[in-house]
């Protein structure tokens, strides 16, 4: 957001971050530092006049009160996506992105099967455990597992191949957007939202290509023609290939 023109603090006002104490806000006094740089201020949005003021404000308010267009689920708590809650931010957006990241698949805050029956089959969907295709409309749907198996060696790759001296936020972007641009769904709107497992070593020279770009962009690599750092990319990936050794008879 800030990278497209947000400032930061707008950008952080669209992020509302809810643990087992309910909302993350101003008025709470047992937030760390690293969470208090995300609680907003506390209006009537989530405390309406009259309602208890000390009371926690769980996610079902949160997602009534704001209409989110995007719920990430990191809480471990199997079912913490109920389906009040789904229904309630699919009746103000047309296609909710619902991600429901914990593991193992017990502990998901939402089965991919219920989200697309509780959206009408609009909900964009990927998982942090692997659930098998959902049939949307007679056609399976292949759900995509949001690991960092797409972008944390395609990284890697990236600063070797470019030599880069550190990694930049600008790198890290980079690698991200990448990503999405390989997404099926972007050219199906019945696809996927991250690429094929079995694309893996294409999806990690493309992405490392656009992270060796932005390393030099941002000076933290030396200048090379985009053949070049392609020719050193597919160099330096490694070829999971390995030689047979045989015993030599006439050795002890």
């Amino acid at each position: 957001m800030v990278e497209e023109g947000l400032p930061e603090a707008e950008a952080r006002r669209r992020f509302f971050l809810v643990n087992r104490g309910g909302l993350l806000h101003a008025e709470r006094p047992d937030l760390s530092p690293g969470q208090r740089v995300y609680a907003g201020p506390l209006d009537e949005r989530f405390r309406p006049p009259g309602t208890d003021a000390t009371a926690p404000i769980g996610l079902a308010e949160v997602v009534r009160a704001v209409q989110p267009t995007i719920l990430i689920g990191l809480s471990t708590v199997g079912g913490a996506f109920s389906e009040s809650i789904v229904r309630e931010m699919a009746a103000h957006v047309d296609r909710p992105i619902v991600l429901p990241l914990s593991n193992p698949t017990a502990r998901s805050e939402a089965v991919p099967e219920d989200l697309m029956r509780w959206t009408d089959g609009r909900a964009l969907i990927a998982t942090g455990s692997p659930f098998p295709p959902v049939d949307v409309g007679g056609r399976p749907l292949p759900i995509a597992q949001c690991n960092n198996v797409y972008v944390f060696p395609a990284i890697g790759l990236g600063v070797r191949a470019s030599r880069a001296r550190r990694v930049s936020d600008r790198m890290i972007l980079a690698a991200a957007r990448a990503l999405g641009d390989l997404a099926p769904i972007a050219h199906d709107p019945a696809g996927s939202l991250l690429p094929p497992v079995a694309d893996l070593r294409e999806v990690a020279r493309t992405i490392a290509f656009a992270v060796g770009t932005a390393a030099m962009s941002d000076g933290v690599a030396p200048y090379q023609s985009p053949d070049e750092l392609r020719n050193r990319i597919r160099a330096s990936q490694w070829v999971p290939e390995y030689p047979r050794y045989a015993v030599d008879p006439g050795t002890t």
